[in-house]
């Protein structure tokens, strides 16, 4: 299915748009962000995607950590890196600190736990009910059964014609050439307002990936004028 939203097309604006901005706007508009995910590359190699819509000069304002672990060590990690970093007398602050991790399979109090720790140290979470190739799904089509996070490999192999693998930098590339991002992220919308009043460890499916996307849009595409 063809997207609304072109990523490529985006890209040649940007690099268009890189040649007449000045330095002191990009200093204005600069901000920082950490993202630290459950996995050590699906997630990296998605993210990875938006940091390199970026000018040279703005790519160390996103720093991405593939933690390779899960729930609350994905949140004490970013808490660690962030702790980190506002001791370091030369770099600023993270505007924006995120841990991405999924439901899988893990205990209820486990994952209550990680987000409660994730709430009370200001980090944000971009959780989801079960796993992370839901917010691929959303790319193309609303999803609002709760099937089994295998259910997930089968129906993108489907939609992409394509057998889906992990840790697959093309199949990304095919997501946001051929999907809709933000179709994407009105998808994950109506699934959070379908579980509104709901912890999240009881939501399924449900994500909150597009809180992060959205602000990456906003951060790495130029805005019109």
């Amino acid at each position: 299915m063809a997207g609304n939203f072109n990523f490529k097309e985006f890209l040649e604006e940007l690099k268009e748009t890189e040649e007449v901005k000045t330095s002191v706007e990009h200093k204005k508009e600069r901000e920082y962000f950490l993202i630290v995910t459950e996995g050590e590359k699906t997630e990296p190699i998605y993210f990875e995607y938006f940091k390199n819509q970026l000018p040279k000069n703005l790519l160390e304002t996103i720093d991405l950590v593939g933690e390779g672990a899960n729930t609350t060590t994905v949140v004490r990690r970013a808490l660690e890196l962030k702790l980190k970093r506002e001791k370091d007398p030369i770099k600023p602050n993270y505007n924006e600190v995120w841990a991405v991790f999924d439901r899988d399979s893990f205990p209820r109090d486990r994952v209550n736990e990680a987000l409660e720790l994730a709430d009370q140290n200001n980090i944000n979470y971009g959780f989801t009910n079960q796993a992370f190739e839901l917010w691929y799904i959303l790319h193309f089509q609303y999803l609002d059964a709760a099937l089994h996070r295998d259910r997930y490999i089968n129906i993108l192999s489907e939609i992409l014609g394509q057998k889906y693998t992990k840790n697959n930098e093309e199949i990304v590339n095919i997501i946001m050439d051929r999907g809709d991002v933000r179709q994407a992220i009105n998808f994950a919308q109506r699934l959070e307002e379908m579980h509104l009043g709901n912890q999240p460890v009881d939501c399924s499916p449900y994500t909150t990936i597009h809180h992060l996307v959205d602000k990456l849009l906003e951060y790495c595409i130029p805005k019109e004028k």
